[in-house]
């Protein structure tokens, strides 16, 4: 079963767009906000504002994350936890990919 982020977690994501290609997300924690575990697919982020993060995978394992504001990255399918470990918002476009 799929654990989508936008169906677990609506505070904090939300669908901008979305074809058979691609579904675009907009990603929004306040500071020290937490989501719950759950899943994405193949993805590239482009942060609108400074992050720092916590991830936590299934197994327990954490992971400290940052990213600055105008970065874009590619993230390979994950399932976690995910936590802005930051006192200022974090905003970000999510765009995960689709077989």
């Amino acid at each position: 079963m799929v654990k989508d982020a936008v169906k677990l977690d609506s505070k904090h994501y939300t669908v901008e767009f979305e074809n058979d290609k691609v579904r675009v997300i907009r990603v929004r924690y306040g500071p020290r906000e937490k989501s719950i575990m759950h899943e994405h697919p193949n993805a590239v982020a482009v942060f609108l504002a400074d992050a720092r993060a916590k991830f936590t995978y299934p197994n327990g394992k954490t992971e400290d994350f940052s990213a600055k504001a105008g970065q874009t990255m590619w993230f390979p399918a994950v399932e976690h936890l995910p936590q802005n470990a930051g006192d200022k918002p974090i905003h970000l476009i999510f765009i995960e990919l689709k077989k």
